[in-house]
């Protein structure tokens, strides 16, 4: 009886309703709703995430980790705060993304420098000369973000200081790879400690970086270069070391 009466009631307003309304029963589709909701989400997404990614590893590697705001990164990449969050997680996700990129794409070109078939030696050679020209180039951020981020973090970001291990661990390895080639080709003596080499390397492009944040200067990061290099030369075996010394890092 209950329906009955609902059903008469409902029966008794579709009479009074004015003509130039629907009599249909109206129906609330609530999908609708959800395929809105999706459609604007969708909307919100629409961006290149490499591009973005890439200007956020640009603003962590001018301001620092620390001095980066969210807002400073959404301005910067152009993009909402709710795309942020929801492709990247939190600000501390998106550095680490930053971070990777960064040792896929610049210090990528580093690595392939060291990897190049031939002398060792003149890898690692090209390898400081490639270092200062990234330096000198003032469309990049100055320094290195990896050397950046492991000066500022190393006490406060557990995860953070070990991608950055990671990165340095990985440089030390292209350096004892070359190291090795030239040891093969007799371009260094056999006696030589190659892994307190490549440490000394490793620690010497980070010097370098950190030089470079501070003196963009080329004569300085020449004689810098110059300096590290020796120590390759007093490397060598006794009869094939160099007897003139070179005007520059080339």
């Amino acid at each position: 009886m209950y329906h009955e009466a609902n059903r008469r009631a409902n029966d008794e307003f579709v009479d009074k309703v004015p003509p130039c309304v629907s009599r249909k029963p109206h129906i609330f589709d609530r999908s609708f709703k959800i395929r809105y909701s999706s459609d604007a989400m969708a909307r919100q997404k629409e961006f290149d995430r490499e591009a973005a990614l890439d200007r956020a590893m640009e603003t962590f590697w001018t301001k620092g980790y620390g001095a980066t705001s969210v807002q400073d990164l959404v301005a910067h990449m152009g993009i909402q705060r709710g795309s942020l969050y929801d492709t990247f997680g939190d600000k501390r996700s998106l550095f680490l993304a930053a971070l990777d990129r960064y040792r896929h794409v610049v210090a990528g070109e580093l690595f392939e420098t060291l990897a190049a078939p031939g002398s060792g030696i003149e890898a690692i050679r090209a390898f400081f000369r490639l270092r200062v020209q990234q330096a000198l180039d003032r469309r990049r951020p100055h320094g290195c973000l990896v050397t950046n981020s492991a000066v500022e973090l190393s006490r406060r970001d557990g995860r953070a200081v070990a991608e950055v291990s990671g990165s340095l661990a990985q440089l030390e390895a292209a350096f004892r790879r070359a190291l090795e080639r030239a040891r093969v080709a007799g371009e260094l003596a056999p006696t030589r400690d190659l892994r307190a080499l490549g440490r000394f390397l490793t620690s010497s492009a980070q010097g370098l970086s950190v030089m470079a944040r501070t003196r963009s200067d080329r004569a300085v990061l020449e004689d810098i270069v110059r300096l590290i290099l020796a120590v390759l030369d007093g490397a060598r075996p006794r009869s094939t070391r160099r007897r003139t010394r070179r005007k520059g890092p080339a």
